[in-house]
C-alpha cells in the first residue's frame, strides 16, 4: 500500500515468532507497526518497515497495544502504568496447560493495568497461520472483553487482516478462549474412544471365532488370516454399528421427551456428548466403511485367496466335475453386493455434505432431509447388505463356535436395535406427539387444571 493508505498504526510489545508474524501482517495490510522491547537495539528480527523502542515510548506511538509476551513476563507493565492509561491491550497469550493459573491471563493483565482496556483476542491463531495468509489454518479470531469500543478495534484490525471476528462476550470468557488452543480435538474423543474399544473387542470375538477356535479344536494354523481376512469383516462391522450409533441418540431423546412430555428438560449429560458427536461419530465410521471397501478389492489378489482358488479349479478338473450353478445363491451373492455398494454411495453422501463447504450451501431442511432421511436409508441398505451376507448361516450349528454367535449377527444387533425404534417413532400416533412436543406442547401436570402448562425455565437442548 502507498503512504496515503495507512490506517493508523498498532504497537506490540514482544519481538517472538508471534508478535513478528503479526507485525508483518499489519504491515501488510498498510498499519504502521512499531514494536516495544526491553532491547530497542537489537531490531534485526523484525519486519522491514517497522520500529523498534522502548515499551514506554513504543505505547505512546499506538492506541492499541498487543502483547505477545508470557504472562510471567507482564510485570514489567506495573511501571507502565501511565503510558498505558486508556491504551487498548491485547492480550494474545496462552498457557502450557489447562487451568494452570486460578485468574485467566486476560484478567491479570487487567488487574495490572485497571486504566487499561483489557481484550483477549488473537490467540487461537498461530504464527504459522499469520505467516501463511491463514489460508490453511483457521481463519477466525475470538474477542471478548469488557469495552465495546475496544473490542470493536480489535475486530476492524482482525477484519483488515481477512480474518473473521467473534464477539465472545466479557472478559469472563478469556478463560474459555485460552483453553481453545489447548484442546485436542475435542468433539473426536467419544467417537474415537468407542471406535477404538469396538476395534478391541470386536478383532478379539473374530480371532477367537475364526483362528483360535481352529487351532484347538482341529490343530490347523490360519494366523495369516489376522492381515486381511479378519481386518475386511473387523471393518465392515464396526462401521456398521458406528453408523447405527449416529442415529440412536435422537431416538433416546425422542423416547425421553415422550416420557417427559416436554422439550424443556435437559437431556442427560452422556446423551448431550453423545448427540454433539453425530458428525464425528459418521465421519470415524465412513472412514472403517473406506478401509472395508480397500480389503474387498485387496482381498482377490490375496495369497490365501487365491491359492484356495486354484484348488478348488485343479480338484474339479482331477475330478471331471463342474459344479452346478446355484441360481438361489447368484441371487444372494449379486445382491448383497449391489446394496453394498448403493449403501458405501450413499455413506459417501452423507460423508461429502457435513462438509462445511457442502453443508453452508444447503438449507436447514435439505441439510436435515440428507443426514436423517437419507441416512437412515443409508443404515437400511447397510444392514440389508449384511442379512444377505449372512442368509441362512445362522441355521447351521457349526457356525456356531464355541456356542458364541457368527460375527455379522453380533453386527446387526444396534443397527436392528436402532432400526426398530425409528419404525415405532415415525407411526403416526407417535410421530404426531412428538411434533407437538418439540413445537411447544406440554402433558399437564397434575393438578395443573389445563391442556397447556408454565413453561419450564430449564434449558432446552435441541436435536
Amino acid at each position: 500500500m502507498t503512504g496515503d493508505q495507512k490506517q493508523g498504526t498498532v504497537c506490540i510489545f514482544g519481538t517472538g515468532d508471534f508478535g513478528r508474524s503479526l507485525g508483518l501482517r499489519l504491515l501488510q495490510a498498510g498499519y504502521e507497526v512499531v514494536f516495544g522491547s526491553r532491547d530497542p537495539k537489537n531490531n534485526s528480527l523484525v519486519p522491514q518497515g517497522s520500529k523498534v523502542m522502548a515499551h514506554a515510548e513504543a505505547a505512546q506511538m499506538a492506541q492499541v497495544i498487543f502483547m505477545a509476551v508470557h504472562r510471567n513476563h507482564y510485570q514489567f507493565l506495573t511501571s507502565l502504568t501511565s503510558s498505558l492509561e486508556g491504551k487498548v491491550l491485547v492480550d494474545v497469550s496462552n498457557n502450557l496447560k489447562m487451568g494452570q493459573y486460578p485468574q485467566s491471563n486476560a484478567e491479570y493483565l487487567s488487574s495490572l493495568v485497571p486504566g487499561a482496556s483489557v481484550v483477549k483476542g488473537f490467540n487461537t491463531v498461530s504464527a504459522w497461520a499469520l505467516q501463511s495468509g491463514a489460508l490453511d489454518a483457521s481463519r477466525q479470531v475470538l474477542v471478548c472483553g469488557d469495552d465495546p469500543k475496544a473490542k470493536q478495534a480489535v475486530v476492524d484490525i482482525a477484519h483488515s487482516l481477512g480474518l473473521t471476528a467473534q464477539d465472545r462476550g466479557s472478559l469472563r470468557a478469556a478463560g474459555e478462549l485460552e483453553d481453545i488452543p489447548l484442546q485436542l480435538f475435542p468433539l473426536w474423543r467419544l467417537p474415537l474412544w468407542v471406535a477404538a474399544g469396538l476395534t478391541a473387542l470386536l478383532f478379539l470375538y473374530l480371532l477367537i471365532h475364526y483362528v483360535i477356535y481352529a487351532y484347538v479344536e482341529d490343530g490347523k494354523d490360519s494366523f495369516y488370516r489376522v492381515m486381511i481376512s479378519l481386518p475386511n469383516k473387523l471393518f465392515a462391522i464396526v462401521s456398521l454399528i458406528m453408523l447405527a450409533l449416529c442415529y440412536l441418540p435422537s431416538s433416546l431423546a425422542a423416547i425421553l421427551q415422550l416420557y417427559h412430555g416436554t422439550k424443556y428438560k435437559r437431556f442427560p449429560d452422556w446423551l448431550d456428548r453423545w448427540m454433539l458427536s453425530r458428525k464425528q461419530l459418521g465421519l470415524v465410521a465412513l472412514a472403517f466403511g473406506v478401509l472395508h471397501v480397500l480389503c474387498v478389492f485387496v482381498k482377490p489378489i490375496a495369497y490365501s485367496f487365491m491359492h484356495s482358488q486354484d484348488t478348488d479349479v485343479i480338484q474339479q478338473i482331477r475330478e471331471n466335475v463342474t459344479e452346478p450353478f446355484d441360481n438361489t445363491e447368484a441371487w444372494r451373492s449379486d445382491a448383497y453386493k449391489s446394496l453394498g455398494v448403493l449403501g458405501f454411495s450413499m455413506f459417501l453422501l452423507l460423508g461429502i455434505t457435513s462438509l462445511p463447504s457442502v453443508s453452508n450451501t444447503l438449507n436447514w431442511r435439505e441439510f436435515r432431509f440428507v443426514q436423517s432421511k437419507l441416512g437412515h436409508l443409508t443404515l437400511v441398505l447397510c444392514t440389508a447388505h449384511c442379512f444377505l451376507y449372512g442368509w441362512d448361516k445362522f441355521l447351521q450349528p457349526s457356525r456356531y463356535k464355541w456356542w458364541t454367535p457368527p460375527p455379522y449377527m453380533v453386527a446387526l444387533v444396534v443397527p436392528c436395535v436402532v432400526l426398530v425404534l425409528k419404525l415405532v417413532l415415525i407411526t403416526p400416533c407417535i410421530d404426531h406427539r412428538v411434533t407437538r412436543i418439540r413445537q411447544g406442547w406440554q402433558r399437564p401436570r397434575k393438578g395443573s387444571g389445563g391442556g397447556h402448562t408454565t413453561v419450564s425455565t430449564g434449558k432446552a437442548t435441541s436435536l
